[in-house]
């Protein structure tokens, strides 16, 4: 078994489309470490705002079936790739580490994934992951997460 750390957000019906993605993580993969839910602004567009959150499984998938997997429970949730990059979503689900490894593809598959750099990414997992090293920095999430310019910025968690 290998431990996936995966970033979760949405912003269109938000609440009810991560409800139902960790409802589906918990039923493939048994337990879910899960973060709080946290409400931050759209990056590289102007949309609503996006729940955003963190999830450690355990899973006997490699990363490539994990990576189709998550993108098939996207696209059962809506998942419209037909827009820019930077657009609303749905249901955006991402693994950020796996284990201790780097992989660079097939496809959009970078681990450690290069959005870790942005709060909404990195919060959420330091919140509970704290002491994982990231692949290739040497740093844990804590301490990537103490260095980052948004660490003071106070952001609204949300019940589901």
């Amino acid at each position: 078994m290998a431990k996936a750390y995966l970033s979760l957000g949405s912003n269109l019906d938000a609440e009810a489309n991560l409800r139902s993605a960790i409802a589906a993580l918990r039923e493939r993969f048994g337990d879910v470490a899960l973060s709080p839910i946290y409400r931050t602004k759209s990056v590289g567009f102007d949309g609503a705002d996006f729940l955003n959150a963190a999830a450690i499984i355990d899973t006997d998938l490699d990363p490539l079936a994990l990576n189709d997997w998550l993108h098939a429970l996207e696209d059962a949730h809506g998942r419209d790739r037909s827009g820019p990059r930077y657009s609303d979503r749905t249901l955006d689900i991402d693994v950020v580490l796996f284990d201790d490894r780097v992989l660079a593809g097939p496809g959009n598959l970078r681990i450690p994934r290069p959005e870790l750099k942005h709060a909404f990414v990195l919060r959420p997992l330091a919140d509970i992951a704290a002491d994982t090293i990231v692949p290739g920095t040497g740093r844990t999430l804590a301490q990537l997460w103490a260095a980052h310019p948004d660490r003071d910025l106070a952001l609204e968690t949300i019940a589901l």
